[in-house]
């Protein structure tokens, strides 16, 4: 059966007027159409935050859970019943700071969901308090002289957490955002998809440099499995590797051609150059943006219901009746 956005549409969405959610609720919508699951197969869990409020906007099974625990009731969602195609959506605060312990949990543990964490460093809902990737320095309504800690890099948790797929891209970039969505959901296993967005009230211009489609040209690179790493506005510039680091070099100064450029293996079980590649930030380096790691795992879901299904078959009894007769029994006349 053939689908369209529209098929995964519902309701009017109630958030600021050019907030980020906006742009990616668009693209969850036609990443699922492209991808092919029914609505009646697909659900939506979230927790709490401006971003929680998508499941209400998605013609699926839907929950807004409580703060924080977005990745427990999705967790339990899919290994209830594992046919369901499950998607989590979270907030920087929501995921990292309440919910940080269930998301690296979640990625340690490889349970097959796509994982949304909706990133604009700041709580939102709230009002505007400083997140776990403010960064340090930040001046919020809950650091009025700039907060003195250094912020959570989403990629060096999921990293840390023995994650095994982590993509990123830019909210407003439709299709880069459509393509990660849709290689989460082939992946087998937690597939964390960052999103790069603006809270345009109280965190206004937060990834500005990349924002735009000509800031994306000078200051992104776009990571595909198999190619060489090259980006530019002219597609003048490329990452080589230097001792144990990477540098960016301009092809054609010093006898510098594509084959010396690294190319980007995403399939790579040693995740050392995919972090590193993960963590780059400007002015000096690109940011990295589509699939940075995609490497297959045995999950969590599936390792579980492959154990209960050993275990019954070694049980004299497959159901409850079945169990009430095991032990001795009388008729009462």
């Amino acid at each position: 059966m053939t689908f369209t956005a529209k098929d995964f549409k519902k309701g009017q969405p109630r958030w600021c007027p050019g907030c980020g959610d906006h742009f990616f609720l668009a693209s969850l919508q036609k990443a699922m159409a492209e991808i092919g699951v029914a609505p009646h197969n697909t659900a939506v869990i979230s927790g709490i935050g401006c971003s929680s409020r998508l499941p209400h906007y998605m013609a699926t099974y839907g929950m807004n859970t409580i703060h924080g625990r977005a990745a427990a009731i999705a967790t339990g969602c899919k290994v209830a019943n594992p046919d369901l195609t499950v998607w989590q959506v979270s907030g920087d605060g929501d995921g990292l700071a309440i919910g940080g312990n269930h998301f690296i949990h979640a990625n340690r543990r490889n349970i097959n969901l796509n994982m949304i964490l909706l990133n604009n460093r700041i709580y939102g809902l709230t009002k505007g308090q400083y997140s776990p990737t403010s960064p340090r320095g930040f001046v919020s309504k809950s650091s009025p002289y700039g907060t003195v800690e250094d912020p959570f890099r989403p990629a060096e948790l999921c990293f840390g957490a023995r994650g095994h797929f982590f993509a990123r891209a830019v909210a407003n970039d439709a299709p880069n955002t459509v393509e990660i969505l849709k290689a989460a959901h082939a992946h087998k296993g937690a597939a964390v998809c960052e999103i790069l967005q603006n809270c345009v009230i109280f965190n206004d211009g937060t990834h500005e440099s990349v924002y735009t489609a000509e800031g994306r040209k000078k200051n992104a690179i776009y990571l595909e499995h198999g190619k060489p790493m090259i980006f530019g506005e002219n597609n003048e510039f490329g990452l080589m590797q230097e001792g144990f680091g990477i540098k960016v070099v301009k092809i054609g100064e010093n006898g510098i051609t594509e084959k010396d450029l690294l190319v980007h293996d995403a399939h790579c079980e040693d995740n050392t150059l995919q972090l590193k590649l993960a963590l780059m930030e400007g002015p000096d380096f690109p940011i990295a943006l589509g699939v940075i790691r995609d490497v297959d795992a045995p999950t969590y879901d599936e390792a579980v219901s492959a154990q209960i299904e050993d275990v019954k078959s070694k049980k004299k009894y497959h159901n409850f009746q079945e169990l009430l007769m095991t032990n001795d029994t009388w008729e009462v006349k």
